[in-house]
This record gives C-alpha cells, structure tokens and sequence, in this order.
C-alpha cells in the first residue's frame, strides 16, 4: 500500500514509538495515585513527554504541556474557556470543524477571514482590519488540513501582539513540520495539537500548549487528579486543572518517542522533504489536463486535486482499488472548501510524510493518471 493520508494520521511510526507504548502497557500504572513502583514509573513516563514537547515548542514550564485525547479535544478546551457569546471572535476561512462546531455550540457566529487560497498578504490585511473594528480573540488554523496552505501566522501574531487579542492556534497541521517557539509572540494564548499526526505518537493523545492562565480556571471537566483529594473544588494549577481522570500513559510513552524523533530529524528537515515530494507529484500530474492541483510553493506536505467530470469520492475509491490510499470529499472542513471554491465537488487529498519516498510519490501519480485516463 502508497500510505498517503497522513494528514488525517502517520500510520508508519518510528520503532521506539512501538517499544514505548508496549513497556507502558506492562511497566506503568496508577498515574499520580500511588507511591509503588508502577506508579511512580508512569508519573516519570508522562513528565519526560512533557518535557520533550517544552523543548520542542520553547515552554518554560513543563507543567504548561495539558495532554488530551487530540486536537479537538484541546481546542474545545481552549474556546471553552476564552470564547463568550457576545464577543467579536474572527478565524482564518480554513478553519476546520474542531473550530466551529465548538463556537456553534456556544452559539457564537465569528468573522471569518474569507480570503484567496495562498494570498498570505489579504489575510493580513483583513486580521489588521478585524483588530481595527475591535476583534477580542483570533482562532487560526497554522496550515489548511484541505489544501496545505500555511497562514501568515508571523504577520497576525505581531498585529494581535501590539493590540493585546489572544490567539487560539490551531497545529494539527503544523506541529512537528513548521517550527512553532511560543516565546515569539505574547498574544497566543494556547497552541493545539494532535500526537498521532506530525509529532508520530499513537492515536488517542494530543497537546494543549497554555499560554493564558485563564484557561486553567475555566475546566471544560473536573474530576479526579490525585491532588488536594480533599477538595471539592478542580484544582487551579497546571496540569491538574485541565487533566482530570487517568491519562493515557501508554500513548503519551510513546507520543514522548515521537516527539524525540522528530526534534533529532529537525522539523526544517522533514517540512523540506514533503515539500519535495508534493512538488514532484503536483509537476508529474500536468500532463493529465483533466487534473486540477491545487499546488504552490509554499504548502506543506499536504495536496488536494480534484477530476473534472468525476467525483473525489469516486476517485478515490479507484486509486483504493490500486493500492493508493488517500482522503476524498470535505475533510471536517467545509469552511475551507467554501473559501475555495471546492464545497461543491471535494477535492482528493493526498499527503506525506518522513517516511514516503520518491519511488511512491511517482507510482502514485502514475496510477491516478491511469486511472483518469481510464474514466
């Protein structure tokens, strides 16, 4: 199988990955609730993940690394705490679901940034516009899950830096592949990703970077943390304030070995290497003129196409049929295709990662070339 669907999950994790989960399952238990040895080892196992993702994205604090079950659940934990009906809250026009249907359900209707794909400049220009009319908090998503498109975060971040507007950033599709230093920019207020994407940890776990101290007293949950047991109240300090319950010691082992992996390949290295493939694949696709590629040299690992006179869903199944695996219709993000122009139709998504190799990226434009050919 051509794995080409990393930007829902990296299915080919580094071995330690593996190694790690497997003596977490056997050798850790009773997180934060025990003195014994099993115990004491799974509370080692979670601190030393926290600490790889400190180094990773400049947090000074350890404790300021939340774990959660994904993206999504960081991101409700962030809206949930900062965001309020009433409030002028903008967000880019490629937000994702995770995004909007948490701001639906608080029954806030934000000012989207509608702007061109790939034109960082008007995004810019229209988030200086939304400071202007007295935006209180920005949600961007770092790169489109649909297109690859990175947003001009530097640019915004020092708008919202001057002004004093908190940021939400969304990373599910950024962390481990741009380089994310909180320190920059003192607007962002909590930074939000999977583990099991670019950061190559198993399923079920996530980071919630928080950067603003209000998110800790505003818990979207409360229950159990092992401390001030006596109290009735959620504790108000870091982790504990927004990790009730027992956590997923077995996948942040293993999210720990991801994110080791990929400080020591460095995130320059694996950005300019999907970079590589995805422009190797757009420039294999022009010879097939019923293609259309959504390509520029500035996105990530992440492509999307469409087939005139032919469904994504459809050609994604055939590509299935030949052993290429890849993503077809809205993605949870139908805010970006309306932006784009693609909400009608879909659009194919192929993505890559550390691991897929030229000899891939050319078989499987070849296949999808065949295949249209074949209609």
């Amino acid at each position: 199988m051509i794995y080409l669907d990393n930007a829902a999950t990296t299915l080919r994790k580094p071995r330690a990955v593996d190694e790690a989960v497997r003596r977490a399952m056997h050798a850790a238990a009773g997180y934060a609730r025990g003195g014994y040895a099993a115990a004491m080892r799974a509370g080692e196992t979670v601190y030393a993940c926290r600490e790889q993702a400190a180094a990773l994205f400049g947090v000074r604090d350890p404790a300021r690394v939340v774990f959660t079950m994904n993206a999504t659940h960081a991101l409700n934990l962030a809206i949930h705490a900062l965001a309020r009906p009433g409030m002028r809250i903008a967000v880019s026009g490629y937000e994702h679901n995770a995004v909007m249907r948490p701001l639906a359900l608080r029954g806030i209707d934000p000012v989207v940034l509608d702007t061109p794909l790939w034109d960082c400049a008007a995004m810019a220009g229209r988030a200086k516009r939304e400071v202007a009319e007295g935006a209180q908090l920005f949600i961007l998503n770092h790169v489109s899950n649909v297109f690859g498109f990175a947003a001009p975060v530097e640019e915004i971040a020092s708008l919202l830096d001057e002004a004093g507007v908190p940021l939400i950033l969304d990373a599910s599709q950024s962390a481990g592949i741009l380089e994310i230093d909180v320190q920059r920019h003192p607007c962002l207020a909590a930074v939000c990703m999977p583990g099991h994407k670019g950061l190559y940890g198993p399923q079920g776990t996530g980071i919630l970077l928080v950067l603003d101290d209000r998110i800790a007293r505003r818990p979207l949950l409360a229950g159990g943390t092992g401390s001030r047991s006596e109290d009735m109240r959620q504790p108000d300090f870091l982790p504990d304030a927004l990790e009730s319950g027992t956590p997923n010691v077995p996948g942040i082992a293993g999210l720990a070995e991801g994110i080791a992996f990929v400080r020591a390949a460095g995130v320059e290295n694996i950005l300019a290497h999907e970079r590589r493939l995805v422009g190797e694949f757009a420039r294999a696709l022009e010879k097939e003129r019923r293609i259309e590629c959504f390509a520029h040299p500035s996105q990530t690992g992440v492509l999307s196409l469409r087939v005139r006179g032919a469904s994504s869903e459809g050609i994604a199944q055939a590509l299935a049929r030949r052993g290429v695996a890849v993503r077809a219709g809205l993605h949870c993000a139908p805010l970006a295709h309306r932006t784009a122009g693609t909400e009608r139709t879909g659009t194919v998504r192929f993505s890559f990662a550390h691991d897929s190799t030229a000899e891939q990226t050319e078989r499987a434009a070849e296949i999808l070339c065949e295949t249209v050919k074949n209609l």
